[in-house]
């Protein structure tokens, strides 16, 4: 196990031992206990009672978040035509046909987010293995796959962030920026977490979400008491 640095020691000592913070008190304590240099993006971590084996368990959804994330996503569009040309108008990234399925398919990933007009989905799907482990294959459950790509573009860019249940029943969101508010990283951490409890399966018994953290970049995580979610 790697050694932690001086640093997070020190900001670990300030997270009480057995304390459940709620979700503004976490916020306030993840911040101070992250880095001084640099401008952290700031996490969600939850462990949930569902168990991903099980189609009906597999939670998986979208929010836009209320103040963004603090990051410009990078966002490609599979489309053609008059579609191609309205992504290229939300200002995507890259927008492209076979062209761009080709570089996808040699293994290009840098990009934040995949959209894809219906029509291509049947090129696409080939694209399973490059993107489906990184959790980029366009889905219409999570808007992105839509004729409408435009407006799925400025969605993404604009703070919507994706979230989906692991193997292991952990979900991880970002939530914004060190730099923002307490007021508004609790306004997006409120709002990821009413979908994701919107979600919840009616299959699922027992405690949904089990735990909570709120952490920065190479900060500790802040337990959350999730009786107060």
């Amino acid at each position: 196990m790697a050694k932690k640095s001086k640093a997070y020691r020190a900001a670990a000592a300030k997270i009480e031992a057995d304390k459940q913070y709620t979700p503004a008190e976490a916020v306030a304590l993840a911040r101070e206990t992250g880095s001084s240099k640099t401008d952290s993006t700031v996490e969600v971590a939850l462990k949930l009672g569902v168990d991903p084996r099980k189609a009906d368990q597999m939670v998986r959804g979208t929010v836009s978040l209320p103040h963004g994330t603090g990051k410009t996503a990078r966002v490609i569009v599979f489309a053609q035509g008059p579609a191609a040309e309205a992504a290229i108008a939300a200002g995507a990234d890259e927008v492209g046909s076979d062209e761009l399925i080709e570089k996808v398919a040699a293994g290009w990933t840098q990009f934040d987010a995949a959209v894809a007009s219906p029509e291509l989905m049947g090129k696409v799907g080939r694209l399973g293995k490059v993107l489906g482990p990184r959790g980029l294959m366009p889905n219409p459950k999570t808007g992105t796959v839509t004729p409408n790509v435009a407006q799925a573009v400025t969605d993404i860019k604009g703070g919507r962030i994706e979230f989906r249940v692991d193997k292991h029943a952990n979900v991880h969101f970002i939530v914004g920026k060190a730099s923002f508010s307490e007021e508004q990283l609790t306004d997006n951490i409120t709002a990821a977490l009413d979908e994701v409890v919107r979600l919840k399966p009616s299959s699922s018994k027992g405690r949904y979400i089990q735990k909570a953290t709120v952490s920065t970049t190479f900060g500790p995580g802040v337990p959350v008491d999730v009786t107060s979610i």
